[in-house]
């Protein structure tokens, strides 16, 4: 029954990793992706199609088609990330229904449920009211997955959404006002427009939204004189919600390179284990550098001193003749981190990428202030150690292993 249940965690990591947009450069992520985002605009170009009434009657049977199996794989897709959703790295210290309940509730979640639920109950529903099928352009919204942009800005007006409500109750307010003052101004020039409080709201919406048709001008010197202020302040009222988004999708785009740092540091099996705050010392100490395709990152021979995390791009590692390609999500040089010795393989750079470095002075830091880094890096030594993984010519030597043994206890 354990290994059972541990043959299924690992399954659910899997199906997560794959499941998720960014994780790693894994062809079968890719893939997936590939296959649900061009079922996406497959989807879109049919409702779009469909509306014409020729292309329909020749194609009709083939749009059918399309929304079978796209509800079947979107139908897969939801179900899947709910089942692994306790394994992914920024819920798995929730309990499986806590992880689940979270991505259920939360916004591409509920997209997700969007595109698939109420299609279900298709034929259900009578012919003269299955005009609601139009609605499929929600999957539109499903995009916004694979669009990290896209992403951070709806996030960012979900998290604002009670500043940006606060600033439409202001705006609100100033039509209200300033459609009475242009009322009780123009009301007797022109009745016609100007007559009643609600015509008056109009111009002001329009004023106010620095829209300003010119169907409908102040006639009147306080009319005028009305309109200008209302438009001063329509300034400020276009500023303030400019502002709050702006501002807000800039934190947004930081805390998501956060959440991404977060989320490679956590993958790397050296620290393996440790919580959300001995992460974070961690995430202190990264520094970022951008190499073009070509550059040499590490040489063989030359001393280690630092480990690589790939946040953009893909390298080429040349161990002793065989070539491994390493790309997003994927780290290298982590046992110059235990002790500085020299390369056992050279790094170069397949395309533009940009990389977090920790240094091994920065390791040792962490280790002086929080002992759990400490005794996870003994753990690996010895295991590293225990297995034959590092040779005497290779990153790590046995004689620095020793004496970083002997060193770590009179720290503590």
């Amino acid at each position: 029954m354990r290994a059972h249940a541990k043959r299924a965690v690992e399954l659910r990591r899997r199906v997560g990793e794959i499941l998720d947009h960014g994780v790693g450069a894994e062809h079968a992520s890719r893939l997936v992706d590939r296959v649900l985002i061009g079922l996406i605009l497959l989807n879109i170009a049919g409702v779009v199609l469909e509306s014409v009434p020729e292309i329909d009657a020749r194609w009709h049977s083939a749009f059918v088609a399309i929304e079978i199996v796209s509800l079947v794989v979107f139908t897969a897709e939801y179900g899947l990330r709910i089942w692994a959703a306790p394994e992914n790295a920024l819920t798995r210290a929730l309990s499986p229904w806590q992880a689940r309940r979270r991505y259920m509730t939360s916004m591409v979640g509920i997209v997700d449920l969007l595109a698939v639920l109420p299609f279900w109950f298709i034929f259900a529903v009578p012919e003269d009211l299955r005009v609601v099928l139009i609605f499929r352009v929600v999957r539109f919204l499903k995009l916004t997955r694979y669009s990290p942009g896209m992403r951070s800005l709806l996030d960012a007006l979900y998290n604002e959404r009670r500043a940006l409500a606060a600033c439409l109750v202001v705006f609100f307010g100033a039509t209200l006002f300033a459609a009475v003052l242009m009322y009780l101004a123009e009301r007797d020039v022109q009745p016609d427009k100007l007559g009643t409080i609600p015509d008056a709201i109009w111009w002001a919406v329009v004023t106010l939204g620095t829209i300003g048709y010119g169907d409908v001008v102040p006639m009147t010197a306080l009319g005028k004189l009305i309109a200008g202020a209302t438009v001063l302040v329509a300034m400020a009222m276009v500023a303030m919600p400019v502002g709050i988004i702006a501002t807000a999708f800039a934190e947004e785009i930081h805390r998501r390179d956060f959440v991404v740092t977060w989320g490679m540091v956590a993958r790397v099996p050296l620290f393996a284990g440790l919580d959300a705050a001995a992460i974070a010392d961690i995430m202190r100490f990264l520094r970022a550098q951008t190499v073009d395709a070509g550059d040499v990152i590490v040489r063989v021979g030359d001393p280690a001193h630092s480990m690589y995390f790939i946040a953009r791009g893909a390298v080429d590692i040349d161990l002793k003749g065989r070539h491994i390609t390493l790309g997003v999500g994927h780290f290298f040089g982590e046992i110059a981190l235990l002790r500085r010795a020299h390369r056992s393989a050279t790094v170069t750079a397949l395309t533009r990428a940009d990389l977090l470095v920790l240094d091994g002075g920065d390791l040792r830091r962490l280790m002086d202030r929080d002992p759990r880094v400490s005794d996870r890096i003994q753990e690996v030594v010895r295991e590293r150690v225990g297995a034959d993984i590092v040779g005497k010519r290779g990153d790590l030597v046995g004689e620095e292993i020793a004496q970083g043994q002997e060193r770590t206890p009179a720290k503590e």
